[in-house]
């Protein structure tokens, strides 16, 4: 049985102490040193993993199976992010010499990216490994030189601990400054954190009202700071008249599996889908929907699902499709005409985490207002996905879900998230509080500041804007960019 401990006010300002003390180290760490780090906690995880998923399924549920690929998914992105380093560009090197002859005359300029300070991570729920104590965001955030120091969350107590313990062993062992990692928990620790004067960056994943809240004060502290949240996604999906006669039985079943992964705990689940009146899809998606109650990550969420489902199914003009509303978490399925979405948008269209997703049922094609008006009534969301059938004309429906989305998918389905260098899992409010990914190799870049140096000498310059360019990096010189 977990307990239930909480860290005090004063060792949180201690150990944001020793984070601010640590960065006097960090921030002038080599490459090398870096990536050396993060390779010392990739291993240390793939070395324990057995004992560290059967402490997280007996505290989530997940299983063991997608436990043990989200540790691989884990090691993994800290690999990557030992790549990100050592390739170079996303210290953004820009050289621009001297030009007396200019008018008026132009200095020698020499710019780069450079660590912001020490950063709290508020870990999620839904993402034990991935998003939690050594996730994506302390990942992103050491690997560029910024101490962390993660809130663990309520929901896996014994996990993050364990998980603390391995990580802050690994950077001692590879030679990593005290104080450079921590693990505090408990709500008022998560409050002292976002106050404390050394933290410089909050990184957060979590609920729509949790991460305004913080959002919030981390804007009224006497030297505000940036927050970068991950909030709440809808992630519509559009199934046209050509792709719903073309295959509407085959999506009903991809959709089913999609919207109740992981019991729908996944912050890109597909929570609203368009579809045509009438369509094949809704006709053949009851039939995959299931029919025992989902076991949920905490008794809150829980609690909030069938709060969320209840209160949706109560809304005049919706009706349950699939599944029902009074037996727990079990899977389900609503439906609402696109007109009463445009009359009653507030109320239908927030999201409920958990296994239910919503369809609304649109007149005419692609192109028409029916379908266009809903759309228009939705909010910022992580991704966007098209089925559409080839010749469609599709385009003003992808100009809104561009305007709506991070990433815009195409015969796919948004559940699962690819961490590579091109991936974006970002998008306008409420899906994120700032235009950066939290996912793949640009998530470094919530933890940079740019800093030009202005007629420098050359021994006063950091090694990747010097002339002969020790780092071996890509550098933009003089407009041009120069590769290594």
């Amino acid at each position: 049985m977990s307990t239930t401990t909480s860290t005090n006010p004063a060792e949180v300002r201690r150990l944001a102490s020793a984070a601010e003390r640590s960065f006097t180290v960090t921030a002038s760490a080599s490459p090398a040193a870096r990536i050396g780090w993060l390779h010392a906690v990739a291993e240390v995880l793939d070395e324990n993993v057995d004992d560290l998923v059967q402490l997280a399924d007996a505290e989530t549920s997940l299983g063991v199976a997608r436990l043990t690929g989200e540790v691989a998914r884990t090691s993994g992105q800290l690999r990557l992010f030992a790549d990100v380093v050592a390739e170079g560009s996303y210290l953004e090197a820009v050289i621009d010499h001297a030009v007396p002859s200019a008018t008026p005359p132009r200095p020698e300029l020499r710019r780069l990216l450079r660590p912001i300070g020490p950063v709290a991570v508020f870990a999620a729920s839904n993402f034990p490994f991935a998003f939690s104590v050594a996730g994506g965001d302390t990942a992103s955030a050491l690997a560029v030189g910024c101490p962390v120091i993660v809130k663990a969350h309520p929901g896996h107590p014994e996990l993050s601990r364990r998980t603390g313990e391995l990580v802050t062993g690994a950077l001692r062992a590879a030679g990593a400054p005290e104080g450079v990692f921590a693990v505090v928990e408990g709500y008022e620790a998560g409050l002292a954190l976002v106050d404390d004067p050394a933290i410089r960056a909050v990184a957060f994943t979590g609920s729509l009202a949790g991460g305004r809240a913080l959002h919030d004060r981390a804007a009224r502290r006497p030297s505000p700071i940036p927050f970068f949240g991950e909030l709440g996604s809808l992630n519509p999906v559009v199934v046209t008249p050509g792709a719903d006669a073309a295959g509407g039985a085959r999506l009903a079943e991809e959709l089913a599996a999609s919207f109740q992964l992981g019991a729908g705990q996944f912050c890109t689940k597909p929570g609203v889908v368009f579809v045509p009146q009438g369509s094949a899809l809704e006709r053949a998606l009851p039939e995959h929907v299931g029919a025992a109650p989902a076991a949920l990550l905490t008794s809150s969420i829980a609690t909030g699902y069938d709060e969320g489902v209840r209160r949706l199914a109560a809304i005049d003009g919706v009706s349950v499709v699939a599944g029902g509303v009074e037996n727990g978490a079990r899977p389900v399925v609503l439906a609402v005409d696109a007109s009463t979405l445009a009359e009653r948008q507030h109320d239908i269209l927030t999201e409920v985490f958990g296994p239910v997703t919503v369809l609304v049922r649109y007149t005419g094609d692609a192109q028409g207002d029916d379908l266009g008006r809903a759309l228009d009534a939705l909010e910022g969301s992580l991704t966007a996905t098209l089925h559409a059938a080839p010749g469609e004309e599709v385009a003003p429906v992808l100009a809104r879900l561009e305007n709506l989305a991070g990433r815009v998918l195409f015969e796919g389905w948004p559940t699962g998230v690819a961490v590579t260098w091109a991936q974006h899992h970002g998008g306008p409010w409420p899906a994120t509080t700032s235009g950066h990914t939290s996912v793949g190799a640009t998530a470094v870049r919530r933890f940079l500041r740019p800093i030009a140096y202005q007629s420098a000498p050359a021994d006063s310059l950091p090694e990747a804007l010097r002339d002969d360019n020790p780092l071996r990096i890509p550098r933009r010189v003089d407009g041009r960019l120069v590769l290594p």
